[in-house]
């Protein structure tokens, strides 16, 4: 079995791919430009790992990546996902989110590729203020121009589906996180300075909204989901999640106690790290998922916030 990932170099590719060596695959990840700071290092990490040249908003590369991998399943892990930066991007957010789902789907069908297993990696923040718990069957109020992007692309996927009869598959997963978290997020941010502050290394921890709730899941669950999701079950979309969402207060709170100390000693909040409009709480359902593979998470919250901080502590002892 051939596989391409989009979004390959992201926090969740890495587990991708090490999902997908381990289950036999033939792995292809797509990256843009030949001078491309990142291909190197995923060369080094991930040897088996074949790099193929393209660009999610360029569709001639799109078919010749796809030329080239000849894949049986492909997986679009790509997209601009940081949610404050759609505010300052719109544009360019739903040009890679939206646009970009859809012109590699349209090379799938160019090429007569209509056998190919297809994962769109969709995102809870679709469901914006709906309330909780959300499933395959919530209504969808996005509160952010990243929100949208991932609505659009859901649909569009749901209608090429239906219209094309394609094997898609929507993961709609909830916040996935894990040591390979980039620190812009609120979970590393807070992981990261539980351990400078251990250290004596940094003063106090400024964050936004402490009451948002979350439904944190580790991304080698994640991931595990997925490739069984194509393995094993019907193309549709499922809600991949612990069914358990937790406060950024009670995230600090844990990251904290992980080192020793009580984060309302260190945690102050500011108006600067508010969003123009907050998601305020976000817990997905995966009834659909365990009833179907019997899937459940192997890592819980708890041992995810202490796997993130050990792992920040080692970063400052190496």
């Amino acid at each position: 079995m051939n596989a391409l990932i989009t979004g390959v170099s992201g926090q969740i590719g890495g587990y991708l791919v090490r999902e997908l060596l381990a289950r036999g695959y033939c792995v292809y990840g797509l990256m843009r430009g030949q001078d491309n700071p990142k291909i190197p290092l995923m060369k080094v990490g991930y040897p088996n790992l074949k790099i193929v040249s393209g660009d999610l908003l360029d569709y001639k590369s799109l078919v010749n990546a796809i030329e080239e991998a000849k894949p049986d399943c492909i997986f679009n892990l790509a997209a601009i996902s940081f949610v404050p930066i759609s505010w300052k991007q719109p544009e360019l957010v739903f040009m890679v989110n939206a646009l970009g789902p859809m012109k590699l789907l349209d090379a799938v069908l160019a090429l007569g590729r209509k056998n190919t297993l297809f994962y769109q990696a969709s995102s809870s923040e679709i469901f914006g203020r709906i309330p909780p718990p959300q499933s395959e069957e919530s209504l969808m109020l996005p509160e952010s121009p990243y929100a949208a992007s991932k609505m659009a692309a859901h649909h569009i996927c749901r209608i090429y589906r239906a219209s094309f009869n394609l094997p898609i598959f929507c993961g709609i997963s909830f916040n996935t996180e894990s040591i390979d978290r980039p620190p812009i997020f609120v979970t590393r941010k807070i992981t990261q300075a539980a351990a400078k502050i251990s250290r004596g290394l940094q003063k106090d921890l400024v964050l936004g909204n402490l009451e948002a709730r979350r439904d944190w899941q580790w991304a080698g669950d994640a991931v595990r989901a997925m490739v069984d999701l194509l393995e094993k079950a019907p193309p549709d979309d499922y809600v991949i999640a612990t069914g358990v969402s937790h406060s950024v207060r009670e995230f600090a709170e844990e990251a904290f106690k992980c080192v020793g100390l009580d984060y309302r000693d260190f945690v102050r909040t500011s108006r600067e790290y508010l969003r123009p409009v907050d998601v305020h709480a976000l817990e997905g359902d995966p009834s659909k998922i365990r009833n179907l593979l019997g899937w459940k998470h192997k890592i819980s919250f708890e041992q995810l916030v202490r796997m993130m901080v050990e792992h920040d502590l080692s970063l400052l002892d190496s």
